[in-house]
């Protein structure tokens, strides 16, 4: 049965704010707290004992904990690691007009890594065209602001990579394990959270950390810090809910296009706290990318809802034969698409 319209708006209204929040609480966070991988491991420390005491509360209900279950998704779980890592480093290396352009091309990638690897139909026309304009609005913007440097380009390209894997492969993960949204969220964090730690070490963020305790001895906590960290954190759970949720109601185009669209409240706060940022200019196109989601979604809804209707069904249908065809699939899709995933 198909998902009520205002159901699905609400879930795509929560996940666009939560996305353009994060970003600048992100970014604020990590000018206060300058280890993205421990933010990041706070994060899922959160979300993870959020959700499992929230479901031992009867507030909510996620599935029980399941080896076979996290050794499937455990590919995945990496996926939107490397993503939430490179955009975690690109957030500290750049600012967030650097992020916004490199997050705009992801809808283009994406819907050729959906025609492609998961066989949906090619965009149309018009859809093709409203995509160009997000792209080039967003260009646009970024050349009116100053130049990358060389860490932040290499990490931009990095996250542009992972972004388009993770939105494409979680989209399949979500199709086909079954699981509740509260259950991803569970295994996505969870999972994240166990390779934290080995990323750190790979990094070597663990040395400034112990560094950093060390110099400052009793004066190590900061207030603001604390704060930053905290609405992080609370972000994180909010965006793990609202992602995944949403992920099952829209197509992956469709759910990258709105995270593009949505970037605009991102670039307002942007305007009023950060003394780097595009001029008037700029700001025009912005508003060229707008105009491209708005198409995007006229040009979606044009179509009727008989394409969304089979594929449903076709999904539906399909049911034990995903658990059988599930390896050889997993591995077309990290391998081939993706070049390597949030």
């Amino acid at each position: 049965m198909a998902k009520p319209a205002y159901a699905t708006s609400s879930l795509v209204l929560g996940y666009a704010l939560c996305s353009s929040l994060l970003a600048i609480i992100n970014k604020y966070a990590i000018t206060k707290f300058s280890y993205p991988g421990l933010l990041t491991a706070l994060q899922y420390l959160t979300s993870v004992v959020g959700v499992w005491s929230l479901g031992k509360l009867g507030f909510l209900y996620h599935e029980p904990f399941n080896f076979q279950t996290a050794k499937k998704y455990a590919p995945a779980a990496l996926v939107f690691y490397l993503a939430i890592f490179t955009n975690t480093h690109l957030l500290k290396h750049a600012n967030v007009d650097t992020f916004i352009v490199f997050r705009s091309l992801t809808p283009l990638l994406v819907a050729v890594a959906d025609t492609t690897f998961r066989k949906q139909p090619c965009p149309s026309k018009l859809t093709f065209l409203s995509l160009v304009i997000i792209l080039g609005g967003a260009v646009g913007y970024v050349m009116t602001d100053s130049g990358f440097t060389l860490t932040a380009y290499l990490w931009a390209v990095a996250y542009l990579i992972t972004i388009t894997t993770e939105m494409v492969y979680i989209k399949h993960m979500v199709t086909n394990l079954g699981l509740s949204t509260w259950g991803f969220v569970i295994y996505n964090n969870l999972l994240s959270l166990l390779m934290a730690p080995v990323f750190g070490v790979l990094t070597g963020e663990h040395l400034s950390i112990f560094r950093a305790i060390e110099s400052r001895g009793q004066g190590w906590f900061e207030l603001d810090a604390f704060v930053a960290v905290s609405l992080s954190c609370v972000f994180g759970v909010l965006i793990s809910f609202f992602g995944f949720a949403a992920r099952k109601a829209v197509s992956a185009t469709a759910f990258t296009v709105t995270g593009v669209v949505n970037k605009f409240l991102t670039v307002a706060i942007n305007v009023m706290i950060w003394d780097k940022h595009a001029n008037a200019f700029g700001l025009v196109c912005l508003l060229f990318t707008l105009a491209g989601g708005i198409l995007y979604q006229q040009s979606v809804k044009s179509k009727g809802s008989a394409p969304a209707h089979r594929e449903a069904v076709a999904n539906k249908g399909r049911g034990d034969d995903d658990e059988a065809e599930f390896d050889p699939e997993k591995q077309s899709l990290v391998s081939s698409p993706k070049d390597s995933d949030a």
